[in-house]
């Protein structure tokens, strides 16, 4: 009986030294915290930064003073916003007549000019008021009236046109606002041989006013009228008139863009106005100029030609 009290006795002191003496089980820990990272500055792949903003021009304030045709066809609600975005200028447009336009120039009241009466900018610019004078497009002018034609003018010469038109006294609408189109009626009459401006034969209507409306009034009043092409297609639904003249050489209708001369008026913008003259001539400003109207009307409104001369045009 001792000696197996004794031996229990023994192998409980040998358990306990070996319990002892064994290495002791760490206690669980949580995984160690990732080292901290900065905020991540790459922008997302599928994310688009805005546009920078042009430098802000020292002067940003330019006056456009245009044709009303440049204004009425739409070219313009196209191309000015373009011109704003690319070079941080604002642009305030002033639709005149063309001979108007140079009057504002003349005075010192506009920046730039896009106008279309060739004679009367050579005149401008012999004279001093423009600085710089560049070949920007043409389309052409047109003759347009009723569809029964009841002078008979379909197909003929523009001079022609206008001798028919007088002969039978059928109604004619006249600008008379000093514009370009103003101009090329009064050219093609002086060619006829008749001056219904002075004389003020009933038939014979003066409007006062832009291209649009001069061709609402001809439409109500059953007339005729000469028109660029852009105006009238930008116009034709509202209109109950016909192209009846054209291709007529004489009908070509040819635009430049002018900057009016700092020597003359010091505070003018010529900065804006230069870089307006660069801007309509530029390649991708000539596309645009080019395409405009094709997905609408089926045809250009107006054929670029900044890389053009004007004795190219015949001018």
């Amino acid at each position: 009986m001792k000696s197996t009290r004794f031996m229990f006795l023994y192998l409980l002191i040998f358990a306990l030294l070996v319990s002892a003496c064994a290495p002791a089980t760490p206690a669980p820990t949580e995984p160690p915290a990732p080292p901290a990272t900065a905020a991540p500055t790459d922008v997302p792949p599928t994310a688009i930064p805005p546009t920078p903003k042009p430098t802000m021009p020292a002067n940003p304030t330019l006056i456009l003073a245009t044709t009303t045709s440049t204004q009425d066809s739409g070219l313009l609600d196209v191309l000015i916003p373009l011109f704003e975005t690319e070079t941080g200028f604002t642009v305030q447009t002033v639709a005149v007549g063309s001979g108007q336009a140079m009057e504002m120039g003349q005075q010192g009241n506009a920046d730039v000019l896009l106008v279309h009466s060739p004679s009367a900018e050579k005149t401008f610019m012999a004279d001093g008021w423009g600085k710089d004078r560049a070949l920007v497009m043409h389309n052409d002018f047109i003759i347009v009236g009723p569809a029964d034609d009841p002078a008979k003018i379909k197909g003929l010469s523009a001079v022609d046109a206008f001798k028919a038109i007088a002969t039978v006294e059928a109604t004619f609408v006249a600008r008379a606002d000093k514009s370009g189109t103003s101009t090329k009626e009064l050219g093609i009459w002086k060619k006829a041989e008749l001056d219904p401006a002075t004389a003020k034969p009933a038939w014979y209507i003066e409007t006062g006013q832009g291209m649009g409306a001069s061709l609402t009034i001809t439409s109500e009043k059953v007339g005729y009228t000469l028109t660029d092409r852009a105006t009238f297609l930008t116009n034709k639904a509202n209109l109950q008139l016909e192209i009846l003249v054209e291709g007529d050489n004489s009908l070509l209708n040819v635009y430049h863009v002018i900057t009016v001369n700092p020597d003359k008026w010091p505070k003018v913008n010529y900065d804006g106005a230069l870089t307006f003259l660069n801007f309509m001539i530029a390649p991708a400003t000539q596309e645009i100029i080019g395409q405009f109207g094709v997905d609408k009307y089926g045809q250009q409104l107006f054929i670029p030609d900044a890389d053009k001369t004007d004795a190219d045009l015949g001018l």
